[in-house]
């Protein structure tokens, strides 16, 4: 066990406070370690630090920069299995699910390394003799607050795109899940990324405070709960910085009577319970249809099937746990229909652990706060209607607008659905329509505040600032630069 996980501040693990947090291992309840909370001072240091690298950092050039980034990916692979365990061990989710998580952090960090075949600075002749050209320049110290749910995929949307563009950055991860940042800082030290380049800040609600109002971080992103997404983007935009906030989601899944029977089942299965529900991709609603009851009995015999502590990681803490339940229960009381009821779940040599079981709970109507509500966890809760329209009114009344999904095998049917759901991820007979690098992640409404997206093609966007030069040098022109 690390006794104590602390900051890495200019190359090196450090801390000026002895106040820390404990960190709980999800899957059995046992205390895995603890980790520091940074005072101000702290934030300061790394900040200043971050500042110092900058000018060395942003004065090499993208194909300099991306070098180290070749090796990190290197050493990323190298360490896949540790990677998946650290995920384990501090999040509760199965290997399988912790190993393709690394293995989304590597192919985003490869993206980072395709840069400079992307990047192009605009040149045209926009009059005789006058030239005009877009540079994509850094922004100088960014931050990045990542969540528990994926913490190493989550910090790699951000650290290699801001990194190759010339920033310098403060990563603040999650309190509960702070042992896979410490691998990622170790293994871009072992890269030989230069000290101050990257920075972390552990702590609670007051650092990420101090983060938002730190006069010398130009960019914040933030992925989490809407509830704080809203607070963040308010509080570093109304202190004139640049903030994209990516907040919480309830993700529709509109099933039609012609849906393929098995892969229907197959996905809405795998989208509720991969990750014990906790991703902001999760199907945590279904909308069913007209007459697909052979449908829902297949989602019921494969949900079966979801074992907790084989198949079926753990969420995150006791009060997570406790939150999921509450949310089901309120559900029967009100009238819906638990037809797999995942309550009170125990992992033969893991009792204490924080388990629920995979649930799905029948003729949800949509005021019940299961069917508006993130409830975060392994829960299908399922709507019933005659109509499409209907159920596309259902999905966009929905106060986030993160992703959805359609299942028909009639093509002008899906286009249909896609083209009037009010979401930013849609797709068509898949359950979790995450777009894939170069296309970037987002959604609509509350679960996106800020403009364009923090991963993809996109990024490039909100990690720079562009500078624009007109230059004449024909002095003969006999036009002036209006013409």
């Amino acid at each position: 066990m690390i006794k104590k996980v602390n900051n890495f501040i200019n190359g090196r693990f450090e801390s000026s406070t002895n106040k820390t947090i404990p960190v709980w291992n999800p899957q059995n309840g046992e205390k895995l370690t603890e980790v520091t909370c940074s005072s101000n001072n702290d934030l300061n240091n790394a900040v200043s630090s971050a500042k110092s690298a900058f000018n060395s950092w942003s004065n090499l050039t993208l194909k300099e920069r991306v070098d180290f980034f070749y090796e990190f990916r290197n050493n990323l692979k190298k360490n896949i299995k540790s990677l998946a365990e650290i995920i384990c061990q501090e999040n509760g989710k199965t290997f399988e699910e912790a190993k393709a998580e690394v293995l989304k952090g590597i192919e985003l960090t490869e993206f980072a390394c395709s840069m400079p075949q992307i990047i192009n600075d605009e040149i045209q002749e926009v009059s005789k003799g006058v030239e005009c050209r877009s540079s994509h320049l850094p922004l100088g110290v960014v931050a990045s607050i990542t969540p528990f749910n994926f913490p190493i995929m989550v910090p790699m949307w951000t650290i290699p795109n801001a990194l190759v563009l010339g920033n310098c950055m403060i990563l603040k991860p999650s309190e509960q899940t702070p042992l896979g940042a410490l691998k990622i800082a170790e293994l871009l030290k072992l890269s030989g990324l230069p000290n101050g380049v990257f920075n972390i800040i552990n702590g609670e609600k007051n650092i990420v405070e101090n983060i938002c109002d730190h006069k010398d971080i130009s960019a914040i992103s933030f992925v989490g709960s809407t509830k704080i997404a809203k607070k963040i983007y308010q509080r570093s935009t109304s202190n004139l910085k640049r903030c994209l906030a990516l907040g919480g989601a309830k993700n529709h899944l509109i099933v039609l009577p012609d849906a393929n029977n098995e892969m229907a089942s197959n996905d809405i299965i795998a989208s509720m319970s991969g990750c014990a529900g906790q991703r902001c991709m999760a199907a945590s609603a279904m909308v069913a249809v007209g007459k697909i009851d052979h449908i829902i009995d297949k989602i019921y015999d494969k949900a079966k099937t979801i074992i907790p502590g084989k198949n079926l990681g753990s969420v995150i803490s006791k009060d997570a746990k406790n939150r999921i339940e509450k949310y089901i229960d309120e559900a029967e009381k009100g009238g819906a229909t638990v037809i797999l009821d995942g309550r009170n779940t125990k992992v033969s040599g893991k009792e204490n652990g924080y388990y629920v079981g995979p649930t799905i709970i029948d003729n949800v109507k949509p005021n019940m706060k299961i069917a508006q509500d993130e409830v975060f966890g392994p829960v299908l809760a399922i709507m019933r209607t005659n109509e499409v329209d209907e159920a596309i009114k259902i999905e966009n009344e929905s106060l986030y607008g993160n992703a959805a999904s359609v299942y028909t095998q009639n093509g002008s049917l899906a286009n249909y659905v896609t083209e009037k759901m009010n979401a930013g991820m849609v797709g068509v007979n898949i359950g979790v329509p995450v777009p894939r690098e170069p296309f970037s992640f987002g959604g609509w409404n509350e679960s996106r505040f800020g403009v364009g997206d923090i991963t993809g093609k996109s990024s490039i966007n909100f990690w720079t600032r562009l500078k624009k030069r007109t230059s004449k040098w024909n002095t003969s022109a006999k036009k002036n630069w209006m013409s």
